[in-house]
């Protein structure tokens, strides 16, 4: 920005050209659309709005002032230049006490972008999605015995806020605490036909995430998308499909996650 406003400087220094301009008969500013003229130097108006134009953030009055001689009134050159932009498809605003030019309000949404921010799962969100994937269908508290340790509610949310695991239905155990599984989203991201197409024992094993000896008993989980035999639907008035309700009946939301 200093090396723009001594470009300026220089420019407006050059007497010799602004004089030449003058003299070739440059068209006065005119910021009414009758074609009004104004009483502000047209070379200090040109200034002005460059220095705008460049700008990437809004710029104060008194900035804008060192780039004009001493006796320039900044404010009566600003206000000519918003009267000027008033209707066009960019404005001259003033915004905390400084000006900048900026899209006009109504053609904002013509300007609307979207943009996909990654987000990066925690540990504790990786394992649990895991043990969801294998284990389906399965409850909190399982998730809870197979982990080691509690389960957040903010770790389930975050994982369907993804769009990765959803809610298949209720455990036919007291409390009906309600199952969780993957969803087609998941199936897609990873490019698997369905869930028995997991990663089985021997492709963990060469990708290093098992031992290359586990122990006897151990064995890989047969997940389903179907309903389990002690596994009721969802009913379209249960709780559970309400907003932001991803939680069992069994009072741990307020646990912490172990990390």
């Amino acid at each position: 920005m200093s090396r723009i406003i001594r470009l300026a400087k220089a420019q407006e220094a050059d007497r010799e050209f602004a004089e030449q301009v003058e003299c070739a008969g440059t068209k006065e500013y005119s910021p009414d659309d009758n074609g009004a003229q104004t009483n502000s130097d047209p070379m200090h108006l040109r200034i002005v709005e460059a220095l705008l134009f460049a700008a990437a953030e809004p710029l104060a009055a008194e900035v804008l002032a060192g780039a004009l001689p001493n006796d320039t009134d900044v404010e009566a050159i600003l206000i000519e230049l918003q009267r000027h932009y008033e209707g066009r498809g960019v404005n001259l605003v003033r915004v905390a006490g400084k000006w900048q030019f900026r899209t006009a309000n109504d053609l904002g949404f013509l300007l609307h972008k979207e943009k996909h921010e990654e987000r990066r799962l925690s540990r504790a969100a990786i394992e649990t999605l895991a043990i969801i994937a294998y284990h389906q269908p399965v409850t909190r508290a399982e998730i809870e015995e197979i982990r080691g340790v509690m389960v957040s509610k903010g770790t389930i949310d975050a994982l369907m806020e993804v769009g990765w695991v959803r809610i298949r239905g209720r455990r036919r155990t007291p409390g009906r605490p309600v199952t969780y599984g993957t969803t087609e989203a998941f199936l897609v991201h990873f490019g698997l036909e369905n869930v028995s197409d997991l990663p089985g024992l021997d492709e963990l094993k060469a990708a290093g995430f098992l031992e290359a000896a586990p122990p006897m008993d151990f064995s890989i989980p047969s997940p389903s998308d179907a309903l389990a035999p002690d596994e009721d639907p969802l009913e379209n008035d249960d709780p559970e499909l309400l907003p932001h309700c991803a939680h069992d009946f069994d009072e741990k939301d307020t646990a912490k996650d172990g990390q």
